[in-house]
Order: structure tokens, then C-alpha cells, then sequence
């Protein structure tokens, strides 16, 4: 006969549980506040969560974009971005405070090198000038769709 302790034990111990559902839990929302009065309301709040998700998305896609252009004027629309999703999804906080990390790195090398950043960040935007130049002046666009067939 067994004791009560081990009776009442589960045959396995408990697994933590999982920190992230993989559409990732909200982020804490203070009670009484605009989130927690959105979030007691399901349909609003899937609404919100996708609205929120996709103006992050807007704000770090505008950053890669940027990417083209040397420099550290990158950094701002993704760390935008990331703050819009840390203000509702877990995996983005742990993801914001790493890159706002490496982005005052960055931010404290551009100051410590003005020169250099800011020829990079000329250089950029005077080569992205001139291949949008190039690409408007031999009509590239046309000829890759007719070399294509188009």
C-alpha cells in the first residue's frame, strides 16, 4: 500500500511551463489600463494583436530597406519596430532589450568615428543616387522585361 505523499505525486514531475506558445503571450498589461480593457474582449483583441504586429512589421521592414544605406540611420526604424512588438508580444521584449544593446554599440562607434560614419553614410546615399540615376537613364527596368518577355 503506498503512502498518501506518493499517491498524491504525479508519476513524472511537472514540466515547466512553456514560456512562449509560439504566437508568443502578451506582454503584462497593467489592470484597468487601454490593453487589459482591449484583451477582455477576444475578437478586439486578435484584432489588436495583428494591427500591432503588422505596424511592427511596416517599421522593421523600412529598416532592412534602409539597409542599403550605410550607415546608422538603419538602427531607429528597427528598434521602432521592435518596441511597437515588445509592447504586446514576450519574444520581442527579449529581442528589443539585445538589440538596443548592440545598438548603442553602434550608435557609441559612430560617435567615437564621425569622419568615417559620416563618408559611409554619404557615400550610401550618393551611390543609391546614382545607381536610381542609372536605372531611370538606360531604362534598365524596361530592358530586363523584354529580355524576359514580359
Amino acid at each position: 500500500m503506498s503512502s498518501p505523499d506518493t499517491a498524491a505525486a504525479p508519476s513524472h514531475p511537472t514540466a515547466p511551463p512553456d514560456p512562449d506558445d509560439g504566437l508568443g503571450r502578451p506582454t503584462e498589461a497593467p489592470p484597468g489600463s487601454l490593453r487589459d480593457r482591449i484583451r477582455a474582449k477576444p475578437g478586439l483583441a486578435q484584432a489588436y494583436r495583428v494591427a500591432v504586429f503588422a505596424a511592427g512589421l511596416l517599421c522593421i521592414a523600412l529598416g532592412f530597406a534602409l539597409a542599403v544605406l550605410p550607415g546608422p540611420l538603419t538602427i531607429p526604424p528597427v528598434l521602432l519596430g521592435l518596441w511597437i512588438w515588445s509592447t504586446e508580444f514576450r519574444f520581442a521584449e527579449r529581442l528589443f532589450e539585445s538589440f538596443k544593446r548592440k545598438a548603442r554599440e553602434a550608435w557609441a562607434h559612430a560617435r567615437r568615428h564621425p569622419a568615417s560614419s559620416a563618408a559611409i553614410t554619404i557615400g550610401g546615399l550618393v551611390a543609391a543616387g546614382v545607381a536610381m540615376w542609372a536605372i531611370a537613364h538606360f531604362e534598365l527596368i524596361a530592358k530586363t522585361q523584354q529580355a524576359v518577355g514580359l
